[in-house]
């Protein structure tokens, strides 16, 4: 993790957060962080085992055209004047600290994917020989890298200050919600009461207080 988070620094290094930062410089760093996850992730997607079961092409599109269409939102220059509309001021110290929540946010998001190995799989998939993970964020959260990538996607979002963006983040949101409840519902066909039981002792995206009669 330590090692992950160097590997972001240099994203914000020199960056000055005086009077003059502004959100369009913020957005155009949170983009660079967003890149840089983003090839680190698909690096990793080459250490998989082979699927057993899949999700259809259209239970894919589900959640994928909602994501693709955020992401257009929150990044996007050409967008009405009505979703421009500003919700969050400009203000250096916000803009600072969403920076920040977006780099824990991703950073995050790698160490339940290295706590999954071979298992983890971009679509929703059984895979040859599927373990069902309980170690390190799993003790606690069943969709931990989910947890990462919506807390830095709503940091993005308010830094990002426009109604487009927290237009966004209601998509990404539903759309992720949407992919978790279709991936319990694969590993409880493949697991059974054990699953069961893991769900009984784990939040979804948050930790639960008290385990499920």
């Amino acid at each position: 993790m330590k090692s992950l988070l160097a590997a972001a620094l240099p994203v914000l290094a020199g960056v000055s957060f005086g009077p003059g930062f502004t959100s369009e410089h913020a957005l155009r760093l949170a983009g660079r962080l967003w890149l840089a996850w983003l090839l680190l992730w698909l690096a990793l997607a080459f250490f998989s085992k082979s699927t057993k079961r899949r999700e259809s092409r259209g239970e894919r599109l589900q959640h994928v055209l909602p994501i693709a269409l955020a992401c257009l939102l929150l990044f996007g220059d050409r967008i009405g004047a009505w979703l421009a509309w500003r919700m969050f001021p400009e203000n250096a110290t916000l803009l600072a600290a969403c920076l920040a929540v977006t780099a824990a946010g991703l950073v995050f998001s790698f160490w339940p994917r290295l706590a999954l190995g071979s298992n983890w799989s971009g679509e929703v998939t059984i895979k040859a020989g599927h373990e069902l993970v309980r170690k390190g964020p799993y003790r606690r959260i069943r969709h931990p890298i989910y947890t990462g990538l919506l807390a830095a996607f709503l940091a993005t979002a308010v830094l990002q200050g426009r109604l487009s963006g927290l237009l966004a983040f209601l998509l990404v949101a539903a759309a992720i919600y949407g992919k978790a409840r279709r991936e319990e519902r694969f590993l409880e066909q493949e697991f059974g009461e054990g699953f069961a039981e893991h769900r009984r002792h784990t939040g979804m995206f948050l930790p639960r207080l008290l385990p499920r009669a």
